[in-house]
């Protein structure tokens, strides 16, 4: 017996780009310390307040199976949130709650795509952006923006892509090039999705962690409000990657059969961890900005270690937890580049080209280590890329 072609086929035949993650955890399993750059975790777990309020919660009795849309008064608490920084009107119907963003970014693919449909995304991207397109039966086609304009999608580029596509995946501030995209790229991007009468599925999981220019939800844009599914998460804003909250905020139609898949699918989300998503986003802004706050500051370091050498480079780092650095002056691939890097240093990155082929040369750093140590290792990592780039 086989398996299907939907689930044997969701990675394309191809590697799922985590070949140096890998292994870096082979090393740390055989007993060498790694320094590790690889991936969206915050070195900061969640904090007690959330964890005990959970505990409360469960103690209390809500264990048993919560609403499938997700608890009232938390589908409430991210339509006011939502409403109050974007200005879109948007109530509790308007919100599904999710078990974490990716299973989001799935649904509304499923909501939005019939079998063989294609469904364009931006590159470089998410490791996991194809594969979902795929496990929801649709065709990805991929839309390269480039490294000279900063990885700002060009709507012309778009465009020419979008003819009978019926959905378009963008994710701003971006993982995983640190990049915020404008609001003249995203007037671009909104006036295509008209034109085209593309879905627009906007991946807005690091929206609290913007460190230059604003944040932009294109949902907000002229027009876009009925054509735009918007999916967020509790992981990266309120450092709760392990309980898997997440949310789609769109139409109420399409909102209302999400609830349809959620009933045959996942059932829903944890009542006790609902709750506890709950207490976090009450805590408002102030807890917000101090999850993000030691990203920030990294950043400021990484500005100051790189001012001092030649031998990389930083993609505008806007947003996110993520630097995106170009080594392409050592002569080499990022993936040859991290690999290297991994052997002589233990230090792990990820290869831009997991993250698709616009990215090649390039290698993307996580800031999710302590201030010093994140110090020391980008020091490493430059002090390395300079004898490479004198051994070229």
């Amino acid at each position: 017996m086989q398996a299907s072609q939907r689930i044997s086929g969701i990675l394309g035949g191809g590697s799922d780009g985590w070949d140096v993650f890998n292994k870096a955890r082979e090393m740390i399993d055989a007993g060498t310390p790694v320094t590790e750059l690889t991936i969206g975790e915050h070195d900061i777990r969640t904090a007690a307040p959330i964890l005990q309020d959970m505990h409360r919660a469960a103690l209390e009795g809500h264990t048993g199976y919560a609403s499938i849309p997700g608890v009232a008064a938390l589908r409430r608490e991210v339509a006011q949130r939502v409403q109050e920084r974007t200005g879109v009107p948007t109530t509790s119907e308007n919100v599904m709650i999710t078990p974490g963003g990716q299973s989001a970014l799935f649904a509304a693919h499923i909501a939005t795509c019939d079998a063989g449909d294609t469904a364009l995304y931006l590159d470089p991207f998410y490791a996991t952006y194809p594969g979902t397109i795929r496990g929801a039966g649709a065709t990805p086609l991929c839309i390269q923006t480039h490294a000279e304009d900063a990885f700002q999608p060009r709507a012309s580029d778009i465009a020419a892509h979008a003819k009978g596509a019926k959905s378009l995946l963008i994710n701003t501030p971006n993982n995983p090039t640190g990049v915020v995209y404008s609001r003249a790229t995203l007037d671009g991007i909104a006036q295509v999705c008209r034109e085209e009468d593309l879905w627009l599925i906007s991946d807005e999981v690091y929206d609290t962690q913007v460190w230059e220019g604003e944040h932009i939800s294109p949902r907000a844009l002229d027009g876009m409000a009925e054509r735009t599914l918007v999916v967020g998460s509790m992981s990266k804003s309120h450092a709760m990657t392990g309980s898997r909250v997440g949310w789609v905020v769109g139409p109420r139609d399409i909102i209302d059969d999400l609830i349809n898949l959620a009933t045959h699918t996942t059932y829903g989300v944890p009542g006790f961890i609902q709750d506890a998503a709950l207490f976090a986003l009450q805590l408002g802004e102030e807890f917000e900005v101090e999850i993000a706050a030691p990203f920030r500051r990294r950043r400021d370091i990484a500005h100051k270690v790189l001012a001092g050498q030649n031998a990389v480079s930083l993609v505008p780092a806007q947003g996110a937890m993520y630097l995106m650095l170009d080594v392409r002056s050592t002569g080499m691939t990022g993936e040859d580049f991290a690999f290297a890097l991994l052997e002589a240093h233990q230090i792990a990155v990820m290869p831009g080209e997991s993250f698709g082929t616009a990215a090649a040369g390039h290698v993307r750093v996580a800031m999710t280590i302590e201030d010093s140590a994140f110090e020391a290792a980008l020091k490493t990592l430059c002090s390395f890329a300079q004898s490479c780039q004198n051994d070229a």
